[in-house]
């Protein structure tokens, strides 16, 4: 199962998991996207999941009766520091980001837990280091980040979980970000956030589905409640 696995880095970690053999479920709150992509993936589902509400959450995992992967990739943004963060935006972000991934986590454990499988959890740089205009959002990377080690530790034999940190990806989630915030100057922007990455560009939805593909591998057994950074170099200086 991929959380907002019906685009950007989601629709990424759909496609090169069902390359691989897996049989991906794509839950997703636009149903239609999710039917979409799934429609060319074999073996694939879709289904439409709202992560911030149980009785969705339970829904789609009503008809599941084996699952070997998780992972938690649904979540939303938010631009300002903490005088530019309104309580209504905070509460948003922690309620997708954060309780939503333990919403889908807790009805997936006891599944995990029979299969021995995998969960990785899509947390960010802005969980690892504090980056300006980002305060809700680092807020809830960051617990992110410690409630995959939690896991870890709470679960060290019956599965694995980890957690990837990407820097900026070039994602709808991106395009979105340039539209509402620099709609006149996008260029100027796109430029400047490539530029940002010390590797000189932007991460590729398919680079962080790959990482994906590995820490669920066999290849990749003896790890858990790993926090891997994959951001050109932006947390290494």
């Amino acid at each position: 199962m991929v959380t907002g696995g019906a685009s950007g880095i989601g629709e990424s970690t759909c496609r090169v998991l069902a390359q691989a053999g897996a049989q991906v479920l794509i839950a997703d709150l636009n149903g239609e996207a999710a039917d979409k992509l799934a429609g060319e993936l074999p073996g694939a589902r879709g289904v439409q999941c709202d992560i911030t509400s149980e009785a969705s959450v339970q829904n789609a995992f009503r008809d599941i009766s084996r699952l070997d992967i998780l992972v938690n990739n649904a979540g939303i943004g938010h631009v300002g520091g903490i005088e530019e963060c309104s309580l209504e935006d905070f509460q948003k972000l922690f309620r997708v980001n954060v309780e939503g991934t333990f919403l889908v986590t807790k009805a997936a454990v006891p599944l995990l837990i029979a299969s021995h499988g995998s969960l990785v959890n899509i947390g960010s740089v802005a969980g690892l280091i504090g980056i300006k205009k980002r305060f809700a959002y680092c807020a809830t990377k960051g617990a992110v980040v410690v409630m995959t080690k939690q896991l870890a530790v709470e679960y060290p034999t019956q599965f694995r979980a980890n957690c990837i940190c990407p820097g900026t990806v070039e994602t709808p989630f991106v395009e979105g970000y340039l539209e509402k915030y620099h709609k006149h100057e996008k260029e100027q922007m796109r430029v400047q956030l490539n530029a940002r990455q010390p590797i000189g560009r932007l991460g590729k939805p398919e680079e962080i589905a790959h990482l994906v593909l590995y820490l669920c591998s066999d290849e990749a057994g003896f790890m858990t409640g790993s926090v891997v950074s994959i951001d050109g170099g932006w947390t290494a200086a």
